[in-house]
């Protein structure tokens, strides 16, 4: 219910009533990572600010506010480079830990490793009881060795660095595609097991590609390296060789309207679970899956040649992708709750 502007406000005027109704009568929306890559997506459509607030569901200040914050020198905005200074703002409140010889390397550990996120590590600690600095002192640290010409910085996904995304024109129709609108709303919900994300990951001049799945609420990513790159008859039989060993524990797939998935009907019959296409240029209907991919790009930058890139490689990374701690799982990994909820399934069937 909106609150009646006090009389006393009303001497101030427009400007006075303005200020009453942002500091007293509205509450501060705060944007996730799945709203900003929706900014970033409408921004690139050429949408005005009014309609990304409108579809987003913040106030017009809002969209104006995180632009004029997270805006690159450049002027273009960047829905990861903004999460990542939100997520930095809000490190600068935290209260400061000395940093000792053992918390660095540690860390450097991880990092060469592993190759941890900052945020990985500062919260694989937490959540086990080891002292650690905060992500931002993390990040510091991997800065100050970079300027003194180390290579910490080399084992981050993004190496510091935020790349413009080239657009692609790829899309294609699709017979007797379901599109996500027709998805039951439990699937929104990310709260039932066994709805996946599928996605491709390109080559060097397109050629070559690495098929993603994704289990929507663990995060558990399975791989495979498409020998004959994007064909649709390829990519179908790969998909049902790799989830045939979860039929009756799956439910759903949802992905791009990528050419490489005109056999969706034969991967839905076989597996029989429904399988559903996002909105055109809609990434943020499968964040999941588009976060993933950035996952696996740090092991596989863009522009590299996929004939240097072996099955072996394709499954190392899957490992340990599924072996990082997580945020969103209060930084358990993606194998350990997969497994566990593929456990209950089989013992609930029995």
């Amino acid at each position: 219910m909106v609150k009646k502007i006090p009389k006393g406000t009303r001497s101030l005027g427009k400007v006075g009533q303005n200020v009453y109704n942002s500091c007293i009568m509205k509450k501060f929306k705060q944007l996730t990572v799945e709203r900003r890559y929706q900014i970033s997506a409408l921004l690139q459509r050429g949408s005005t600010q009014k309609q990304i607030a409108g579809i987003v569901g913040v106030s017009e200040s809002t969209i104006s506010r995180e632009l004029s914050r997270n805006k690159a020198k450049r002027g273009k905005y960047s829905a990861a480079r903004a999460q990542m200074l939100a997520d930095e703002r809000k490190e600068r409140f935290k209260r400061k830990r000395s940093f000792s010889s053992s918390m660095q390397r540690f860390i450097d550990k991880k990092l060469r490793e592993e190759q941890w996120s900052p945020e990985q590590i500062n919260g694989y600690c937490k959540v086990n009881g080891i002292e650690m600095v905060s992500v931002e002192r993390i990040y510091q640290h991997i800065r100050k060795d970079k300027a003194q010409g180390g290579d910490l910085y080399t084992f981050l996904r993004h190496k510091l660095k935020h790349r413009r995304r080239p657009v692609s024109d790829t899309r294609v129709h699709i017979k007797d595609r379901v599109g996500i609108e027709h998805r039951p709303a439990i699937v929104d919900q990310k709260k039932r097991f066994g709805d996946l994300e599928i996605d491709t990951v390109i080559g060097k001049d397109g050629k070559g590609a690495i098929l993603t799945i994704v289990e929507r609420t663990k995060a558990f990513v399975l791989m495979e390296k498409l020998e004959k790159g994007k064909n649709a008859e390829a990519v179908k039989e790969t998909v049902i060789r790799l989830l045939m060993p979860y039929k009756g524990k799956i439910h759903t797939i949802t992905s791009d309207n990528g050419k490489e998935f005109a056999e969706h009907k034969a991967i839905a019959s076989a597996l029989d679970i429904d399988f559903y296409f996002a909105n055109p240029y809609s990434s943020w209907e499968r964040g999941l899956n588009e976060y993933t991919n950035k996952l696996v790009r740090q092991y596989i930058p863009k522009g590299t040649d996929f004939n240097d890139v072996n099955s072996e490689k394709v499954k190392e990374i899957q490992y340990k992708l599924n072996r990082r701690p997580r945020k969103k799982l209060n930084y358990k990994t993606p194998a350990q709750l997969f497994f566990a909820s593929l456990e209950n399934k089989i013992a609930f069937a029995s």
